[in-house]
């Protein structure tokens, strides 16, 4: 860390540790305030979020009054945001497509839909606005049901393409689009459970829909996180390569992680089936969840909010036609196709949450439906596994596809 001035008075320029110990003070100030603040766990604000964007804001602050601005070293951001997607590719396994059956199939396919839709809204309204159309297909899929782990990632590519602002685009709008996944989710669920007169069948107790893999319970020793982090080294070291192979040889824009959550997938699906090695699930969860916070922590504490002032009314515009387009395709799409009762319900309020911001929100989302008019199986089972890996078999092509047609 060094101090100097520029022409908004004095500069701090923090390097990149000074940048990793500043996204994780700003980690722990968002986790004391969501703990304390029943909003934030109300609609399933992750802690990197608030506390990252409370130091955006003030950032935004001591520009706009000529006190100072502050520079950030983010060079350890896409280490972590590859290991994050890594993570998320090893936890994936096509043998689970049995588990839900013909209703995750229709589930998952309009998801897809949802996906597309997403991003044709988000592109046309920016035409429609005069503003260059990967800020719509920013504010669409990758932001909306990408959540921030997407939207920081392709943000940071399509800045890279020369559009200013493009991840303070992207990581606001995911903000934006958590807060309105939960407003939205839940009471539309509860109204077309009121409207229809729906009943759960097949009631389960809570614990009875946590479908989380636990096949490995053995202590965490320095040998087992080592052997860990080694596997998932080696995954994206071909992963990267593969990812920068396909952006020399086809001239895409495409993420470094991309090639590797692909890779981590592939691996996975052979290691199921052939059991090269022993994945301790629970290992790999905490280090993707480990590195998921540290990466939102240091690219949100680096949002140029100043950049959104020029964008503020198509943004608007276009995040207040995602909620329309979510709330009709949900209530009169989703909830007729999957059957009109209890469960697609509570599948509208999953896909509201997911749709809008992430899996946690659908989670969260479905829970407040379910605490009311009780718990069933199919939707925490179908929502959960589209939300966590399979809605990016549509997504990722949705995304790229985008990105390098309007670059």
């Amino acid at each position: 860390m060094n101090f100097s001035s520029d022409n908004f008075g004095f500069l701090i320029n923090f390097n990149m540790i000074g940048t990793l110990a500043i996204g994780l003070v700003s980690l722990y100030i968002g986790l004391y305030i969501k703990n304390n603040f029943k909003f934030f766990n109300k609609f399933g604000i992750p802690a990197p979020v608030i506390g990252g964007i409370l130091f955006a804001v003030v950032h935004l602050f001591i520009r706009e009054l000529g006190i100072g601005s502050i520079k950030y070293d983010t060079t350890l951001q896409d280490p972590f945001m590859v290991v994050f997607f890594t993570t998320i590719g090893i936890g994936s396994s096509i043998s689970a497509l049995k588990k839900g059956g013909k209703l995750l199939v229709i589930f998952w396919l309009l998801s897809g839909i949802m996906t597309f839709m997403q991003t044709v809204i988000g592109v046309g309204i920016a035409k429609a606005t005069n503003i260059h159309p990967l800020y719509g297909v920013l504010a669409g899929s990758v932001s909306m049901s990408g959540g921030h782990g997407s939207a920081g990632a392709f943000g940071k590519t399509v800045e890279q393409l020369g559009v200013m602002g493009a991840s303070t685009m992207a990581l606001s709008s995911a903000t934006f689009g958590l807060l309105a996944g939960g407003l939205l989710g839940a009471p539309l669920a509860l109204y077309l459970i009121r409207k229809n007169n729906l009943k759960a069948i097949n009631i389960v107790g809570k614990d009875d829909v946590n479908f989380e893999e636990n096949s490995s319970h053995q202590n965490i020793t320095a040998d087992e996180l080592l052997k860990h982090v080694a596997i998932l080294s080696v995954i994206m070291m071909v992963g990267t390569s593969f990812s920068s192979l396909l952006k020399t040889k086809f001239d895409l824009a495409l993420p470094s992680y991309v090639g590797a959550m692909f890779v981590a997938i592939v691996f996975n699906n052979f290691n199921v089936k052939y059991n090269f090695v022993k994945i301790n699930r629970s290992l790999i969860d905490i280090l993707g969840i480990t590195s998921l916070n540290i990466f939102l922590s240091m690219a949100l504490i680096s949002l140029r909010l100043w950049e959104l002032a020029s964008l503020a009314i198509p943004m608007f515009l276009i995040l207040f036609a995602q909620v329309l387009f979510m709330a009709f395709f949900t209530s009169q799409v989703l909830f007729k196709v999957m059957g009109k009762d209890y469960d697609a319900a509570v599948m509208v309020s999953g896909m509201c949450g997911s749709g809008l911001g992430a899996t946690t929100n659908a989670m969260l989302n479905m829970g407040e439906v379910s605490e009311r008019h009780g718990y069933t199986v199919n939707p925490y089972l179908i929502v959960t596994l589209t939300g966590a890996f399979l809605i990016d078999i549509f997504q990722m092509p949705i995304i790229i596809g985008a990105i390098n047609m309007f670059k």
